[in-house]
């Protein structure tokens, strides 16, 4: 066992000291020593509960005869940080959240781990650190928080909030309306109640085989969840037994499953940049253009909150993930030889799933789409590329050409869209919000939230070097690569400029020559940084392009 390392023989009896001082006992210290990994604070709605589910982890691995031992990992709300300058403070938690999980575990050499994540970078973080440290280890997330309901009876959920701004603005809503929304948009405790970014990463997560069945979708409030933690406790200990360790789950093949099932689902456009992440720290590259590839052949079986009005606990009613992938088996559009966290191979996970409920999870044969639900357009205003949450864009705005109005950060486009200065046609440019011009690549919910309410969704495009939450919805292209701060042509575009957005054939071209765009060039001047000390001024130095995943390179 890796503990060996501090609790065996007379030249570790200063460590044994010390973990005698915990309370624990020489019968404790002969098990595996198993690290809880625990998101849980006071501030996140989505990990509130996580103190219950790490007391269940901990009860599952002292059943099968280990030694749990918490110790915690910090999470950001993004709802909370929206809007203002905590938003750039998002992103870069899943870069410490897998730094801080490393130097945890590698200090106190467990043998085993469970991540109890739940929030929209907490996860991906968490599945980068395990990747890097490479010890067997299982995840159990907190869960999706049930839908909410306004007093009319009609189900809500954070993006309708969110757009319930927009409309007291466009005076389609009054005060009262907005606080119908807010004291009903989130009833409970989870992550929110759609298929958000957090929601997204905790569906993944099952189809990458890092967690058991009903992770990414059965309510935080059920009990349900308290016995998914406990048997995930006792699951990482025989994992531990057999010594599977994630490179043996998290390989290539099990990558091209989670983007499969990323694009039936229709996930938030964030894991365009986390599965890259968490690849990479496991040694494998993922391309924009592969992903193009993966949703040119899956269809888009899911149409669940902001696309549609279905939620969370919808799709765990319906059959869940496995529902989901049992459908896209009857295409084999899976690798079901993969190895999972269960100890068994995807395809034997799979034998006894089922879709329960084909309004919700469509079938093969009858999709939304016959591509997936996110596109990665590529034009001379983002070579390197960009994304866009395909099955969430109103059919009239799949082509669209039109005007920029070009904002150079997501407080003046605000602005405009409030103060009606955004017309139908118009293509809104949000620039030097990336990861390094951010820095931190704030996401622009508060803007494409607006331009819905303000019933402008089906008329108005937005375009970002920043990000979007996965509660979007709307013509809102983002990761615009190379972004503003880089040089990107996104740096040179100018107020009624003509743009193309062609997203079923993945082109955005600005209408520029290139010979006006050489001249542009020539003369562009990057503006002073936004930030200049703390942490986000050494992120800023260190961060690489949304294309790549907003790694942090050396």
């Amino acid at each position: 066992m890796r503990s060996e390392q501090i609790k065996t023989g007379v030249g570790r009896a200063p460590n044994r000291s010390l973990l005698y001082a915990l309370g624990l006992t020489e019968e404790e210290l002969s098990r595996p020593l198993v690290g809880i990994v625990s998101s849980y604070n006071e501030i996140v709605p989505g990990h509130m509960n996580l103190d219950k589910i790490a007391e269940a982890v901990k009860a599952g691995v002292r059943a099968a005869g280990g030694t749990p031992i918490m110790f915690p990992a910090i999470a950001v709300c993004d709802g909370i940080a929206m809007g203002h300058i905590g938003m750039k403070y998002s992103l870069v938690t899943r870069d410490l959240i897998a730094d801080s999980t490393e130097a945890m575990v590698m200090a106190h050499q467990f043998d085993g781990l469970v991540m109890i994540p739940n929030c929209d970078k907490n996860v991906p973080g968490l599945l980068m650190a395990a990747a890097r440290l490479d010890i067997p280890t299982i995840f159990c997330s907190g869960g999706p928080m049930l839908a909410g309901k306004l007093k009319d009876g009609r189900r809500t959920c954070l993006s309708h909030m969110f757009e319930a701004v927009g409309a007291y603005h466009a005076g389609t809503l009054d005060e009262d309306g907005v606080r119908d929304y807010e004291e009903n948009a989130c009833p409970s405790c989870g992550s929110c109640s759609g298929m958000y970014t957090a929601n997204s990463m905790n569906c993944l997560t099952e189809a990458i085989g890092m967690a058991l069945p009903g992770n990414g979708t059965i309510p935080a409030p059920y009990s349900a969840r308290l016995r998914l933690a406990k048997k995930a406790g006792m699951q990482v200990m025989e994992l531990i037994k057999k010594d599977i360790r994630p490179s043996q789950i998290m390989t290539e093949a099990a990558f091209r499953n989670a983007e499969t099932v990323d694009m039936a689902l229709g996930c938030s456009t964030n894991t365009m940049l986390h599965l890259p992440a968490i690849a990479h720290e496991a040694g494998i590259t993922i391309s924009l253009d592969e992903s193009n590839a993966i949703s040119a052949k899956t269809p888009n079986l899911c149409h669940l909150a902001p696309a549609g009005d279905t939620f969370m606990e919808d799709l765990d009613q319906a059959g869940g993930v496995y529902g989901v992938m049992k459908e896209l088996t009857k295409k084999n559009l899976l690798d079901l030889s993969v190895m999972t966290c269960t100890g068994k191979t995807m395809g034997e996970n799979l034998e006894h799933a089922e879709n329960r409920d084909p309004a919700i999870i469509r079938p093969v044969e009858n999709p939304y789409s016959q591509s997936g639900g996110i596109a990665v357009l590529k034009g001379n205003l983002a070579v390197d590329g960009c994304v866009v949450k395909q099955s969430a864009v109103a059919p009239e705005m799949m082509v669209h050409e039109g005007p920029a109005r070009v904002f150079n950060s997501e407080e003046e486009a605000i602005a405009a869209i409030y103060g009606k200065e955004i017309k139908p046609g118009d293509v809104v440019v949000i620039r030097y919000e990336g990861p390094k011009g951010g820095p931190g690549m704030r996401e622009m919910l508060n803007p494409t939230s607006a331009i819905c309410g303000m019933g402008l969704g089906e008329s108005v495009a937005l375009l970002t070097d920043g990000r979007f939450s996965g509660a979007t919805r709307g013509a809102s292209i983002g990761h615009i690569s190379p972004e503003a701060a880089a040089g990107g042509t996104i740096a040179l575009v100018e107020e009624g400029d003509r743009i193309f957005i062609d997203i079923p054939g993945c082109k955005i071209e600005l209408k520029v020559s290139d010979e006006e765009l050489a001249k542009r060039r020539a003369a562009w001047v990057c503006p002073e940084p936004k930030i200049k000390s703390g942490y986000l001024l050494r992120y800023a130095k260190l961060v690489s392009s949304a294309d790549k995943g907003a790694i942090l390179q050396a």
